[in-house]
């Protein structure tokens, strides 16, 4: 039995909520599936959410699935497995539901893939971190190293800077002359310390990082350490449905318009699914533009379908002043 709503929502991080949150209050029959699987688990807060810094994240989310509830959003912890197109959208969860919609929201974010050191994944999102935006101030004048593993990682290394001082940049497996002149100035500059050779591992200690070991046993001593995570964009169920992709620094991601609409009409993608650097207050702003869109397209859509008469003749109420007869006495003087 093949259960229908207005819209389905694939994703129950901040830019699936949101979305749901706008729909439900627009009275919309809407569905979230939420696979429990949030891009941000690993952090114990999140900054830079004005009126929520410093909220840990699975409060964050707890509070978001209360508040959708509360307009009839019905949630369910499961996984889409299959999406069909046709007339709307045939949903199949992995626990064996089928669900249909008129319309889709793709907010199934991305996974980060660190880099194969030992010691990176064990310490991730407690002091091995990714974001200087995210975690720089609870960490400033630390003394940092940064893991090189991808040209971009110079970049990466000079913003961090803005948080310490004493910054180390260990090449890993980036080759030195692979960094440009204008790369080793702004190093300099910014008094970032370029150190060649290989990680071998972190060193950790009574739980917590205190240094990087390089292949050739040298120990550098360090209380943080800065990742760039390879970005795989959770893009599937779009690439599923014919959604146009393209390519960016940081992956395949869909081509959307300024709502999050894909070139799928009926299909909208927002937060992480749509781009690499959608922090949660971008992402639930994007979801809150999306689920608005969203309810104004059905609105309109429905109203240029149904019947001439079928809501009543839309027509100017007649009064006193607008009589065929002239002129009321009610008229006003001019």
């Amino acid at each position: 039995m093949t259960e229908t709503y207005e819209v389905i929502v694939i994703g129950g991080g901040a830019a699936g909520l949101s979305a749901a949150l706008v729909l439900g209050r627009a009275r919309r029959r809407t569905l979230v599936v939420d696979a429990g699987e949030p891009r941000n688990a690993p952090a114990a807060h999140m900054q830079g959410y004005l009126s929520r810094d410093g909220m840990p994240p699975a409060e964050f989310l707890a509070i978001g699935r209360e508040e959708i509830a509360r307009y009839g959003v019905d949630l369910v912890r499961d996984r889409v497995v299959d999406v069909e197109r046709g007339e709307g959208f045939a949903v199949a969860l992995a626990g064996g539901r089928h669900v249909h919609a008129r319309r889709l929201v793709i907010a199934t974010g991305l996974k980060d893939e660190l880099p194969d050191v030992p010691g990176v994944a064990e310490r991730f999102g407690k002091d091995v971190l990714h974001c200087p935006y995210c975690h720089g101030w609870e960490v400033r004048d630390q003394a940092f190293g940064v893991l090189a593993t991808t040209p971009m990682s110079v970049h990466q290394a000079l913003m961090v800077s803005q948080w310490s001082k004493d910054v180390t940049f260990f090449l890993h497996e980036l080759a030195e002359e692979s960094l440009s002149d204008d790369d080793l100035r702004r190093l300099a500059a910014a008094g970032v310390k370029v150190v060649p050779g290989e990680v071998a591992e972190l060193v950790i200690e009574d739980d917590r990082l205190t240094g990087v070991r390089l292949a050739d046993g040298t120990v550098h001593a360090r209380e943080v350490l800065f990742v760039a995570p390879r970005a795989v964009p959770q893009t599937g169920l779009l690439e599923k449905l014919g959604a146009e992709l393209q390519e960016t620094p940081m992956g395949a991601y869909p081509v959307v318009d300024p709502t999050g609409l894909t070139s799928v009409p009926g299909v909208w993608a927002v937060g992480n699914a749509m781009g690499f650097s959608e922090q949660v207050i971008n992402a639930a702003a994007g979801g809150y533009r999306a689920g608005a869109f969203i309810n104004g397209e059905l609105l309109f859509t429905d109203l240029d379908a149904a019947p001439q008469g079928a809501r009543g003749t839309a027509r100017p109420a007649t009064t006193d002043s607008q009589t065929t007869d002239g002129p009321s006495r009610h008229s006003p003087r001019v």
